[in-house]
């Protein structure tokens, strides 16, 4: 019974890679699937079993552990942070001016992919409808950039770097506007685009880009440009199991499956050093016969004993 119950937990709490295919990927959503396995929900028993290590936290980085808990759990988390986690994004683009090189909505279409710097929890939602916006609902910028020639390139300069003033538009010079009150409710708060060094279009003298976008609160399941996670992925916990020993070769050839870290090669040295009698190669080869004649006599004695 206590090895039935032992393969019913494995088959529960473990992914099996075989040969052919992987096996105990089925979840179940029903207590009872299982013989002798206790499936129903314990809140108690959850809190006692469940935790999340930080593997790696950085700025725009967090990797986790999430143990005790169904896979189908951990990926709708995945999910949910890809696709319902609202953000702030350029909806609408009102282009005044566009005498670039490049289309009015592509020129759209490169702004509202600009991750926007500030805090959705602090906006609602704007009405179906509303065209306008209010200062609740509603983040404003303007993007005005106009290219002309530097007079004090050189004449035989061929670097547009020199040649240029404003031939580069990047996402730092999109400003933010506040409207109605926001100046006084988010004035300690940095509304800006979360890089300076986006690249949006390129200029000649006399090109102009003169655009005003609105910002609005909203999730990437309506569209990408919500998307709060530039990705969010799970994996399964490994859990290697080597069923026999892996020596020499083999053991290289296993290491280089998988990832490094995961498979070290231990190294068993015996170190032998001779006083000068004996080389101690020879030495190693009289201690193993040594050994042989040890287990001979113990074998030969275990059949004199049990004879008698």
């Amino acid at each position: 019974m206590a090895d039935g119950r032992e393969r019913i937990e494995l088959i529960r709490n473990r992914v099996v890679l075989k040969e052919f295919g992987v096996q105990n990927v089925h979840t179940t959503d029903f207590p009872g699937n299982y013989p002798g396995y206790d499936d129903t929900w314990d809140q108690r028993r959850f809190e006692q079993n469940f935790r999340i290590d930080i593997v790696r936290l950085e700025d725009d980085t967090l990797e986790f552990d999430m143990i005790g808990i169904n896979a189908a759990i951990a990926n709708a988390f995945r999910r949910i942070l890809l696709a319902e986690v609202p953000t702030m994004a350029v909806e609408k683009a009102f282009i005044y001016n566009n005498t670039s090189i490049v289309q009015d909505e592509i020129l759209a279409h490169r702004l509202g992919l600009i991750p926007i710097k500030a805090d959705p929890r602090l906006f609602e939602y704007r009405s179906t409808g509303d065209e306008e916006g209010t200062e609740i609902d509603t983040l404003q910028f303007h993007l005005k950039v106009k290219c002309t020639k530097n007079p004090k390139a050189l004449k035989d300069s061929s670097d547009p770097e020199e040649l240029y003033l404003n031939h580069k538009v990047y996402s730092k010079h999109l400003k933010w506007v506040p409207i109605g009150n926001q100046a006084d409710l988010f004035g300690q708060v940095e509304i800006r685009p979360v890089h300076d060094d986006i690249l949006i279009a390129q200029l000649r003298p006399g090109q102009e880009i003169d655009v005003v976008v609105h910002c609005v609160k909203g999730i990437a399941k309506d569209h990408a440009k919500f998307s709060p996670v530039a990705t969010a992925s799970y994996r399964l916990l490994p859990e290697i199991t080597l069923l026999s020993p892996i020596e020499g070769e083999l053991a290289e050839k296993l290491k280089q499956c998988f990832s490094p870290g995961v498979i070290e090669i231990e190294m068993v040295n015996v170190s032998v050093e001779s006083t000068g009698i004996l080389p101690p190669e020879v030495l190693v080869s009289e201690a193993l016969k040594v050994l042989i004649t040890k287990c001979r006599r113990f074998l030969n004695e275990l059949d004199t004993v049990q004879m008698d």
